[in-house]
């Protein structure tokens, strides 16, 4: 099957391989997971949720998974999934420098002198 894929999309198939005893495709001595999400959500799972793996970032994880298995799509589905996970968001350093101290406003001479505005969007200032 990953051979016939292969052929259409006019790529060389001179890095697949057929291992007869095992009954496995291999691809660069990797083995190929054919497209189904179920098997290669579960080894997804397994480098990066359990608790030996220790939640690796984006690279690792892919780098993890790439020593031993190879899938059509693999790198975005692998990046998909890590940028998705709750507890490593949860756990993410922060990358960022501290938030700085506010600021008092000055008393605005009358009513309307002065407007304030918290937009959580980048915006331009305009003069009155």
């Amino acid at each position: 099957m990953v051979w016939n894929t292969t052929l259409a999309r006019g790529e060389s198939v001179t890095e697949y391989s057929l291992e007869p005893q095992a009954k496995l495709s291999l691809f660069k001595d990797r083995v190929v997971i054919p497209s189904n999400e179920e098997i290669q959500l579960n080894i997804l799972q397994k480098h990066h949720d359990s608790p030996l793996a220790g939640r690796p970032g984006k690279e690792k994880t892919l780098k993890l998974i790439n020593r031993d298995f190879y899938w059509a799509g693999m790198n975005q589905f692998i990046k998909d999934y890590v940028s998705s996970c709750q507890q490593c968001s949860r756990n993410k350093n922060i990358h960022h420098k501290k938030f700085g101290l506010l600021k008092p406003l000055q008393i605005p001479s009358g009513p309307w002198n002065c407007l304030s505005l918290n937009c959580p969007c980048q915006t331009t200032l305009i003069q009155f």
